[in-house]
């Protein structure tokens, strides 16, 4: 069987504001014929509204809140709150991997340019390239399939400081509003700098597609299009719709009728196991992302679900549960105020202009939503007809039966998920690293089987054996990947060790390996030579 060649091109901090969904103020050309020659999702949501966590779950199929890549930032320690148990790496649990993985093990090519941000560094075995120069063009072989993952950067948050983007090419006042942001100059200007960083991005999107083209590659390329979470104030960082409502667009030509609409619900942590569906590689039993495209699709989901706990600073809990109608959202700190201090958050020129106008006490209806001093316990929203959610309907005994409904889904996801959310984070990082070090992966060894040595001990640094020679390479670490090369320069190409090499006849070779599993730190590499007879 022919494997399809597979191509996600990801815009990052952006809702749906593309022609193609009704927009009409975008310019969107590139992405509104895309969805004319394919599906486009109106309900596809993010697991989380902000960066790192959403792609942990897009990488490895599997909820931040149950690998403990719930909160957010963790690479690095924070210098005003140094305080917070980083830096360190989330660590899965072994049999995790990021899904890249097991493309690779199946002969893909699989690159990366160059995005990751999973909230564990990203293992050298998860990509043949990464880096900004990562291209399908790069592979030596072009027969091989390829998986190749664009990442565009222009659409992030801070693509709305007016530093990073000095010239908007729309017309503020015909830009509509959400109704909790307040008219003013610079909140249309903010929002008109959002619409040029998403067709400038559709320029770019367009260009890949045309490069597919001129490689020939377009009618056996599975080409997805996709965002990591929404931009702005009460959307970013929050469950709400406008944190985790996301475009959706898929490709396939031949298998998806062109110009289709599809209502199904779906959530970006169905993204691998669907890419795994269609390139034909079995799912994971342990994943929690389903697929919705492929042989391996599943039945439509009833529910998606979000989360959002630590965001750099400040320490939250809130759980959501979506269907394609209605929303409940769950705050475990109702003690708290809408808005904690993100430092991050507060150069957004929306949230200075509306913390200005909170101060001067000129903020007025909906606008008020996110400067309240305590939050409900629970809130619901019928997105139907309240699609800003705004009017919070958990007082109303009218829906009585839609919070319940909701409120059992949830508690059994997170029972299901074995939601980490309970366990402080102290307490979990000391779980991962003991004495507050980061563990090792052990480094690999290698393990000749032929005439003179039957697959009992460890080939020494020279070898001299009588081919055929099989060579096995082990770790003891639980879960590590093992790459390998025979390569002897400084910036070898590292190949996904999957079982047994065979080497070769007769002749010296040189074989390097070292392990990784996420969440450790890189073992030290090993070299051994045989010198075959």
């Amino acid at each position: 069987m022919k494997r399809p060649n597979i191509l996600w091109i990801s815009f990052e901090d952006t809702n749906p504001f593309y022609g193609c969904y009704g927009d009409k103020v975008a310019r969107t050309p590139n992405l509104d014929k895309f969805a004319s020659e394919g599906c486009l999702w109106t309900k596809a949501f993010s697991t989380a509204g902000v960066c790192a966590p959403a792609r942990s779950a897009v990488i490895t199929g599997m909820y931040p809140t149950s690998i403990g890549a719930h909160h957010m930032r963790t690479a690095h320690t924070n210098p005003v709150a140094p305080e917070v148990p980083t830096p360190y790496s989330a660590v899965p649990p072994h049999y995790v991997k990021c899904f890249s993985e097991y493309l690779r093990a199946e002969g893909y090519y699989c690159t990366n340019n160059e995005k990751t941000d999973y909230q564990f560094e990203s293992p050298f075995t998860a990509w043949d390239e990464l880096g900004p120069n990562a291209h399908w063009r790069n592979r030596k072989n072009r027969n091989q399939p390829f998986f190749a993952v664009f990442n565009p950067c222009r659409t992030h948050e801070s693509g709305m400081w007016k530093k990073n983007c000095p010239e908007h090419k729309f017309d503020p006042a015909k830009i509509k509003l959400p109704p909790y942001f307040p008219d003013t100059q610079e909140v249309r200007l903010a929002m008109a700098r959002m619409y040029t960083n998403i067709e400038l991005s559709d320029a770019y999107f367009g260009g890949l597609l045309k490069q597919l083209e001129e490689d020939g590659l377009a009618d056996n390329t599975i080409v997805f299009h996709w965002s990591d979470h929404g931009p702005m104030p009460r959307g970013k960082r929050w469950p709400y719709d406008s944190g985790i409502h996301v475009p959706m667009i898929i490709r396939w030509t031949g298998k998806i009728k062109k110009g289709t609409v599809s209502e199904q619900l779906v959530s970006t942590i169905d993204l691998g196991p669907t890419v795994l569906s269609l390139a034909g590689i079995d799912v994971p039993a342990h994943m929690q992302g389903q697929a919705f495209l492929g042989n391996q699709k599943k039945a439509p989901r009833k529910f998606v679900y979000a989360s959002r706990d630590r965001y750099d600073e400040s320490y939250d809990m809130v759980r959501a549960v979506r269907d394609r109608r209605f929303k409940y959202i769950r705050n475990y700190h109702p003690e708290l105020p809408y808005n904690l201090w993100v430092p991050y958050l507060n150069r957004h020129p929306i949230m200075q202009e509306m913390w200005r106008l909170h101060a001067e006490g000129k903020l007025e209806g909906p606008q008020k939503l996110l400067f309240q001093d305590k939050r409900p316990v629970e809130e619901i929203y019928d997105t139907d007809k309240d699609p800003w959610e705004i009017n919070n309907l958990a007082g109303n005994p009218k829906y009585k039966k839609e919070i319940e409904r909701l409120r059992k889904a949830l508690d059994s996801w997170m029972d299901e998920v074995s939601d980490m959310g309970d366990i402080d984070e102290t307490v979990m990082v000391r779980t991962w690293y003991p004495n507050g070090i980061q563990p090792i992966t052990a480094a690999p060894g290698f393990i000749p089987i032929c005439e003179e040595s039957p697959g009992i001990e460890p080939a020494g640094i020279e070898n001299k054996f009588k081919a055929p020679v099989l060579l096995q390479i082990y770790c003891a670490t639980q879960g590590a990947s093992i790459g390998y090369t025979f390569d002897e320069g400084n910036f070898p190409s590292w190949n996904l060790y999957t079982g047994p090499l065979r080497l070769p006849g007769k002749g010296r070779v040189t074989v390097r390996a070292k392990s990784i599993r996420i969440g450790y730190k890189e073992s030290a590499e090993k070299k051994v030579v045989f010198k075959n007879t």
